[in-house]
């Protein structure tokens, strides 16, 4: 019976494969990564008018220490210098 639900509603299989209707992890604030990550802060991006993008900034181990109760401003020059940005972006209906 599954595949002929799927074959009348194929919106079930995006929905089930991608489970975008599902926040992970529970009972987390997503807006505060400090408490699940050292060395990581949040930064939110105005792209246009109505659309704001959330983004997570985590330094690298290796200038952990260094980051240690530094404040958004710090985190904002990091940017700034010679090491090299990775972007990652992921999210679901849930978390974006």
């Amino acid at each position: 019976s599954v595949p002929f639900l799927i074959r009348l509603f194929p919106v079930l299989l995006t929905k089930f494969v991608f489970l975008n209707f599902l926040a992970f992890p529970f009972f987390v604030d997503l807006q505060r990564p400090e408490l699940l990550l050292n060395n990581t802060i949040s930064l939110y991006l105005d792209t246009e008018p109505g659309v704001t993008v959330g983004i997570w900034h985590t330094v690298p181990g290796s200038r952990g220490a260094e980051a240690q109760g530094k404040d958004r401003r710090w985190y904002e020059e990091a940017l700034a210098d010679a090491h090299p940005v990775i972007i990652y972006l992921h999210g679901n209906g849930g978390t974006r």
